[in-house]
């Protein structure tokens, strides 16, 4: 790619995942968030419990919850035990009352992993589509050339991929699509996140700034991303003002990576390609190791 195409499809993408942003939450974001809203985040001993007793689990909840979403545990399955508070509530208190329902014990309680039960699929957020053909090949050299290892392990799983500074894992069994997309999106950590400038940026920029990067390089070799792009961004609460702050890294990232792409192979062929749903790139509660998708 000749540099004033760079600059045109970086300049070009970007204007579509602004004008994505502007927009709002799409409608297969508000169903998910929707959904995600039934989940309890459990506190650290709640989750060393279920990570014990079932180290693969990747949404939890109680039967009655499986139950709203049109989801039934399986018979014969066994639940995760945790321990639930028991809240007593004071008969006559007001609203602002700090001392309104108090903690008085805990008790035994069991959930249950997505795994073990059946029924309606949860919403899911769209994938990237399409074939990144020999660009793919191309990416993970440019990887190799910035001495970055890139392996493939199941354990890391819901996540898609995961930057550990100078080592990527990405989630096999990815279509070729989204395993281009998340790698360049782990790629995009390393180049931009990885040196002092990582202390000085949050989450939120961090996943922005990478998310950012994939649109514009998935764009710029013809992969369709639909909402992918937006949706996750304002999963971590990024928006415009976000990515205009960040605009020089994502443009000079972007370009590094498609300056890269010197493929002479035409840009890919979206027709009679569904679109694939898929689990987001990777679970808020992790940090430090910017896992993805």
């Amino acid at each position: 790619m000749k540099p004033e195409q760079i600059k045109k499809i970086t300049e070009e993408a970007t204007e579509k995942l602004v004008a994505a942003l502007k927009a709002g939450h799409s409608e297969t974001l508000r169903r998910y968030l929707k959904t995600i809203a039934r989940f309890h985040r459990y506190s650290l001993g709640n989750v060393f419990l279920i990570a014990s007793q079932k180290p693969e689990a990747t949404h939890v909840a109680g039967f009655h919850t499986w139950h709203k979403l049109g989801r039934y545990v399986r018979k014969g399955e066994k639940g995760i035990l945790i321990l639930a508070p028991i809240v007593r509530h004071k008969k006559e208190s007001s609203d602002d009352d700090p001392e309104a329902s108090r903690i008085f014990g805990f008790r035994a309680a069991s959930v249950f992993d997505i795994s073990q039960t059946e029924g309606t699929d949860l919403p899911q957020l769209s994938c990237v589509r399409g074939n990144p053909q020999s660009f793919q090949k191309e990416l993970l050299h440019f990887a190799t050339q910035h001495s970055i290892t890139i392996e493939y392990d199941v354990e890391i799983a819901p996540a898609r991929g995961l930057s550990q500074g100078g080592k990527i894992t990405l989630l096999p069994g990815q279509s070729p699509a989204e395993e281009f997309s998340t790698l360049v999106h782990e790629i995009a950590h390393e180049l931009l996140h990885r040196g002092n400038r990582r202390s000085a940026t949050s989450k939120q920029i961090r996943e922005t700034e990478a998310e950012a990067v994939a649109f514009i390089v998935c764009d710029g070799v013809g992969l369709a991303t639909g909402s992918a792009a937006s949706d996750y961004i304002q999963l971590w609460n990024g928006d415009v003002g976000v990515l205009a702050e960040s605009l020089s890294y994502v443009h000079g990232a972007a370009t590094q990576i498609l300056s890269a792409l010197k493929s002479d192979s035409a840009r890919t062929s979206l027709e009679d390609q569904d679109v694939v749903p898929c689990a987001p790139r990777h679970l808020q509660e992790i940090d430090e190791s910017s896992p993805t998708r």
